[in-house]
């Protein structure tokens, strides 16, 4: 008798979780894509992850290149300038800040050189 009372619980209670669900039409149902409903500057970026442009708003550290007059390390940007920060000394503690000018390459304390291209706007 008890593992007929048992059986019988099991049955109820499979029935009050699963069968509300699929009568109401949620058992087939997914969550939708994020890309579906993003709007302004969320849809953007979403758009440029998906064409492979993982940096769309130039939030990363560019890495230093050579930083000769003749060979800068270029640091794009959507503006006429930009400021930047150079880490002088591998373990230095302060950062030497500098506004870069298109069309203007520019050397910071420590002797290495930046320059600004264009990047087209997102």
């Amino acid at each position: 008798m008890a593992s007929l009372c048992r059986q019988i619980l099991r049955a109820n209670a499979f029935r009050s979780v699963i069968l509300p669900t699929a009568r109401r039409g949620y058992a087939d149902k997914m969550m939708p894509d994020p890309l579906e409903h993003a709007t302004g500057l969320e849809r953007k970026e979403l758009l440029a992850l998906q064409a492979g442009n993982d940096d769309p708003f130039n939030m990363k550290v560019v890495k230093k290149s050579a930083g000769t007059r003749e060979n800068p390390t270029l640091v794009p940007s959507c503006f006429d300038a930009r400021i930047v920060g150079c880490i002088c000394e591998e373990h230095a503690t302060a950062i030497t800040w500098l506004w870069l000018h298109k069309d203007q390459p520019r050397r910071c304390e420590c002797g290495h050189w930046y320059k600004l291209i264009e990047k087209p706007l997102l």
